[in-house]
């Protein structure tokens, strides 16, 4: 099992700082979100978040750590032109010395659209987009020139270089979780990060996280597994990847049943229900080992990505968690 670390709304200097108390504890990857106004669930918004330029953050994140895989979760697409962003990653696979995670996704945070004025099409035609973004970035990463007339892209005799560390790419990471995303995904991804759909909506539903359950979980893997073999790819090949928004550690079996029953109503299941929910994990050290192991198992996922939620939290779950999965 892979462990990583997403850091959101955070200043700079204490990117750096937990960035590297997380090398030190054993983590394995270390993301950033891509947002210019960050949501949490049913629209709940403070306009003072920090939200630091995505490719900055993860240059300071290849310079402050050594071993670590670096990258987003997930690009937007519609921020910038895939020629830009295949030439930022490809900037930041050899600032980190071939360390890229490149993760993409439509984007699906309307907010940030209404506010600027950047087109916000609706999601059948945003998957269209990053189909083609993802076409032309995987082409300019691989080839000497680049032709390409799509829908929305067009590129003649397009070139990059330098090419990217890693060849003949770095693994691309695909976030999302309605169909449509898991058939790109299973067309260009090595990592697949499930979740709830937000793209279609254009925000966190509360009535969409419920529905995201260890069932439906499994079921989008079987998905986006079946959807690669039709393409011909090896659908085992793509990797599953798990973000795990609420960890909370607890000292009890009787501690862990009391949070499960007062965050339960807030996703819509019951106390069991939230306990195996893809979004959280509650326990103590063992039931949170058990449990990972157990999705593991039944869900063949094989990357957890902690959302950030403090020092102590990441130390506990650095010590008492990671050593045992």
């Amino acid at each position: 099992m892979e462990f990583g670390l997403q850091l959101g709304r955070l200043d700079l200097g204490r990117v750096r700082d937990v960035a590297q108390a997380a090398e030190a504890l054993g983590f394995q990857v270390l993301v950033v979100p891509d947002h210019l106004a960050a949501e949490g669930p049913e629209r709940q918004f403070d306009p003072h978040d920090l939200l630091y330029d995505a490719m900055v953050q993860v240059a300071l994140l290849s310079e402050a750590t050594k071993t670590v895989r670096v990258g987003h979760l997930v690009l937007c697409n519609l921020f910038r032109h895939p020629a830009i962003t295949a030439q930022g990653l490809t900037s930041l696979d050899h600032l980190s010395g071939g360390r890229l995670l490149a993760g993409l996704g439509t984007g699906w945070t309307e907010r940030e659209f209404a506010m600027t004025g950047i087109p916000f099409p609706d999601i059948a035609t945003r998957l269209r987009m990053l189909d083609e973004a993802l076409t032309c970035i995987r082409s300019l990463w691989r080839h000497e020139e680049t032709t390409f007339a799509g829908e929305f892209y067009r590129f003649q005799n397009a070139i990059l270089f330098p090419k990217p560390v890693q060849q003949p790419q770095p693994p691309i990471l695909l976030g999302g979780g309605g169909r449509g995303l898991l058939r790109l995904a299973a067309k260009h991804a090595d990592i697949v990060n499930i979740i709830s759909d937000a793209g279609k909506p254009g925000y966190v539903s509360l009535a969409n996280v419920a529905k995201l359950t260890d069932d439906s979980f499994r079921a989008k893997v079987r998905f986006v597994r079946e959807e690669a073999q039709r393409l011909g790819r090896d659908g085992k090949a793509i990797r599953i990847s798990n973000v795990i928004f609420s960890a909370v550690l607890t000292d009890s079996p009787t501690a862990t049943q009391a949070v499960a029953e007062g965050m339960a109503p807030m996703f819509g299941t019951t106390a069991e229900g939230i306990l195996h929910s893809p979004m959280a994990l509650i326990g103590t050290p063992e039931q949170c080992v058990a449990e990972l192991q157990r999705r593991q198992r039944e869900w063949d996922v094989s990357q957890i990505i902690f959302s950030f939620s403090g020092e102590d939290t990441l130390r506990r779950l650095g010590e008492e968690i990671l050593p045992h999965c």
